[in-house]
């Protein structure tokens, strides 16, 4: 069946934002001049993703709110002739046909991606994490969903990370040769799974980032998959119940190997160079953003007040 939804999970607290996150929701946070939630909906919608679900908590409704209509909002640009902005708004309105329903308590991503499983029904589907922004210029989804319709079963984005770094994430055994390409990126297929293992017992440095293509029989693995790592249901594990037992008659599960420009807004320096360096790109702002980063970084940075 063709993929036509896309989940993202958006129930998080957001505590490494804090005090910033107290009242405002994580995914709300500004990149250049607009939310990171809109980007990742965007990206979805690019690829042909027009029923996006969001998976809430009762803290954020400004995220349901924002992909609404504001119509006093826009009579009031209307008024202004202010046009560039009104279509700016009317543009995060149409994205896509965006849905929501919350999580009732935060027992992790598996559970979150659960909640999905009433609107997805029995058909494949796309897993956006929020924290994750893929550069508009990488097509990555639309590869993973390529790989999909070719294998079937499930799909991962995988990346190389440092080896000091893998135990931050969930990481992949794959099968040594390449299945081969679709694109640009490699396909592997994957045999095994583990969340956040130590780095000396990673079996590879192949880490999960945040975006899937699931088949919907990981809906009945999540329902019998107890709490793992910090008590919380794991997607990571329903996901390794799915590649140990598949074989090549069954549901397989394949990685695509990313190499194209990825930026972690859950991490704070991360999310500082995610919007400089899409300000600096902007034809907007880059010609006065960028001439003065180079004479700030050229004349001692911070260090020239000391």
């Amino acid at each position: 069946m063709p993929v036509t939804k896309a989940v993202i999970p958006a129930a998080g607290l957001g505590t490494r934002f804090l005090p910033a996150t107290k009242a405002v929701p994580k995914e709300m946070l500004p990149v250049v001049d607009r939310p990171a939630i809109e980007y990742v909906v965007e990206e979805a919608s690019r690829a042909g993703l027009r029923d996006v679900l969001l998976i809430t908590s009762r803290s954020k409704k400004a995220v349901e709110d924002h992909f609404d209509r504001d119509g006093e909002l826009e009579l009031a640009l209307e008024r202004k002739g202010d046009a560039g902005r009104l279509e700016r708004i009317r543009d995060s309105n149409e994205l896509a046909e965006v849905h929501s329903v919350r999580q009732g308590a935060p027992r992790g991503l598996g559970h979150a991606v659960l909640c999905s499983a009433a609107h997805v029904g029995d058909e494949p589907f796309a897993v956006l994490l929020g924290d994750d922004l893929i550069d508009e210029r990488d097509p990555l989804l639309e590869e993973m969903l390529a790989v999909q319709a070719r294998f079937g079963g499930s799909v991962i984005a995988l990346m190389e990370v440092p080896e000091e770094m893998v135990s931050m994430y969930g990481v992949a055994t794959v099968d040594p040769q390449p299945v081969g390409s679709t694109g640009r990126y490699g396909t592997v297929r994957i045999r095994d799974l583990v969340e956040k293992p130590p780095a000396a017992e990673a079996p590879s440095n192949l880490a999960i980032i945040g975006r899937y293509v699931l088949a919907p029989a990981v809906f009945d693995v999540l329902r019998r998959t107890p709490p793992g790592r910090g008590g919380e249901i794991q997607l990571t594990d329903a996901l390794r119940e799915l590649a140990v037992a598949s074989d090549d008659a069954g549901q397989p599960v394949h990685g695509v190997v990313f190499t194209g420009r990825r930026y972690d807004t859950g991490d704070r320096v991360d999310y500082l160079k995610a919007v400089i360096r899409l300000a600096c790109e902007r034809p907007d702002l880059g010609p006065e953003l960028y001439p003065w980063l180079e004479e700030y970084v050229a004349g001692g940075g911070p260090k020239a007040d000391i």
